[in-house]
């Protein structure tokens, strides 16, 4: 049967026997959104951050906790000075999910860049990738039913996070999608940027996140989708942005035209490869919700023929 909770306040983990992380992260709470239980928004008690941060899942019709049945599940990563409801704030995802026996899995990110914080070389809190990639992928596979069959995509940095995580989980993820990602770190400019972005974005030390481009260049590397490309052979690929403008006063536009480059940049590591890969590159365009909204239908059926996926009864 399914959880039996009806929509309000959250209950306690206890209640519905959650299995934890291999590193002891849990479910300490749930949440119903919807009467007919297909949204629910689940509290994590994180290691890898130190703290209880939101996931918000779109679960499919006739999905039910006590079942041996598992389903293809979509990771869904917003971008930064955003959150884990960003995306299901827009009636796209939910009408797009809605037709199909698939689990949408929403994780937060805040701007933690999708990765674990180099600090300095200490490393440590905050573990982003620890919380997306070990505990919300374990919590979700053994609490809800998220089979083998993969798919992640995000937009803006979280398009940075589905293509970089592709590639640093070689295997994980049968397809990925990048919305006006930035799809390679070391492009020239491109960390003088993201500094900027990074301040900008509450981080009071940008060079926390990975490091000096130059003394901790490694570190970049490492998390650079551009410098990992050949680890997503296998993968179904589709990336997109905007050419954007060279407007310094316009960041809409400004940063739409930084990620354009480094979109170019990454196709052509891709062609060098010969690794196959769909894109859409196209003229102008900001750094903004109806362009990955729009992008997003365009993914979704290829996202759904690659995973196998099942229409909706």
């Amino acid at each position: 049967m399914a959880l039996a909770l009806a929509p309000g306040p959250a209950a306690p983990a206890e209640a519905a026997g959650f299995k934890k992380a291999d590193n002891g992260s849990s479910i300490t709470a749930y949440k119903w959104l919807t009467k007919n239980k297909r949204q629910l928004d689940v509290s994590v008690r994180s290691k890898g951050l130190g703290k209880t941060e939101k996931v918000r899942l779109l679960l499919p019709k006739g999905w039910k906790k006590n079942t041996k049945k598992t389903w293809p599940v979509v990771y869904l990563l917003h971008g930064g000075r955003a959150g884990y409801q960003s995306w299901s704030k827009s009636s796209t995802i939910r009408a797009l999910a809605a037709k199909w026996n698939v689990i949408v899995v929403m994780p937060e990110g805040r701007n933690g860049s999708y990765t674990n914080w180099y600090n300095y070389g200490n490393y440590g809190i905050p573990e982003w990738e620890t919380f997306h990639m070990t505990e919300v992928f374990q919590l979700v596979q053994r609490n809800f039913h998220a089979g083998s069959r993969r798919a992640v995509m995000g937009n803006s940095s979280g398009g940075l996070g589905a293509m970089g995580y592709a590639a640093r989980y070689k295997g994980r993820f049968k397809y990925a999608a990048s919305f006006s990602g930035v799809l390679s770190l070391l492009s020239p400019g491109v960390p003088e940027v993201l500094k900027e972005v990074n301040a900008g974005s509450g981080n009071t030390d940008a060079t926390a996140v990975y490091g000096d481009p130059e003394a901790n260049r490694d570190n970049w590397v490492a998390h650079d989708p551009f410098s990992l490309a050949a680890n997503l052979r296998g993968t179904k690929l589709y990336f997109t942005s905007g050419s954007g403008a060279p407007i310094p006063t316009d960041l809409a536009f400004f940063s739409e035209y930084v990620v354009g480059m480094t979109n170019g940049d990454f196709k052509k590591r891709l062609n060098a490869l010969k690794i196959p890969h769909k894109s859409h590159i196209y003229s102008g365009g900001t750094h903004a919700w109806p362009y990955w909204k729009r992008e997003l239908k365009k993914a979704w059926p290829q996202a759904m023929k690659t995973l196998k996926a099942k229409k909706a009864g």
